[in-house]
């Protein structure tokens, strides 16, 4: 993502010091997401045996990240101002999907609905085109028209989702 970002010179601030908040950023995601996914989501979604003091102790971790995107967005309209770059990218997946109540089906449980910054960032996300276009890729669940299997060209989007395929 990085790679990409600077070699064609987008989703990355040019300017020295947004670009480092953009990185300070894009890193804190690498450093946040192993806690939300590897520690909440094992514990409170997948482990065979559910224990309280590891979910207890996740679930705080994951509500503490929550809130800290919260106060930063609460002034921002991305995550690094009004531009929209590869942190937000990079971060939306998790933080972003799991506001909209879309990841460990755990909305209720971490009280998503009162972090107010985080969720209107999501939906931002979220009605983006291109965003929308890529949770359709290799995608073989849900509504056949949200499901791409393949994708080589950008005319796949147009005629080759599943609803438009012979079964």
């Amino acid at each position: 993502m990085l790679y990409l970002a600077e070699k064609f010179q987008k989703f990355i601030p040019q300017d020295p010091t947004k670009r480092t908040e953009c990185l300070n950023w894009l890193f804190w995601q690498m450093g946040a997401a192993p806690l939300l996914g590897g520690g909440f989501g094992h514990f409170y979604a997948y482990a065979p045996e559910h224990y309280e003091y590891p979910i207890n102790r996740y679930t705080m971790e994951v509500k503490r990240q929550l809130d800290l995107l919260n106060q930063h967005l609460a002034t921002r309209e991305y995550i690094c101002g009004d531009e929209y770059t590869i942190a937000d990218m990079a971060i939306w997946p998790w933080y972003g999907v799991l506001a909209q109540g879309h990841l460990y089906d755990a909305a209720e449980f971490l009280d998503v609905n009162g972090y107010e910054h985080v969720i209107r960032w999501a939906g931002l996300i979220a009605s983006r085109e291109a965003v929308k276009r890529g949770k359709m890729v290799n995608k073989t669940w849900g509504e056949p028209h949200e499901q791409l299997h393949e994708r080589h060209d950008a005319s796949d989007f147009d005629t080759n989702t599943q609803d438009k395929l012979e079964p």
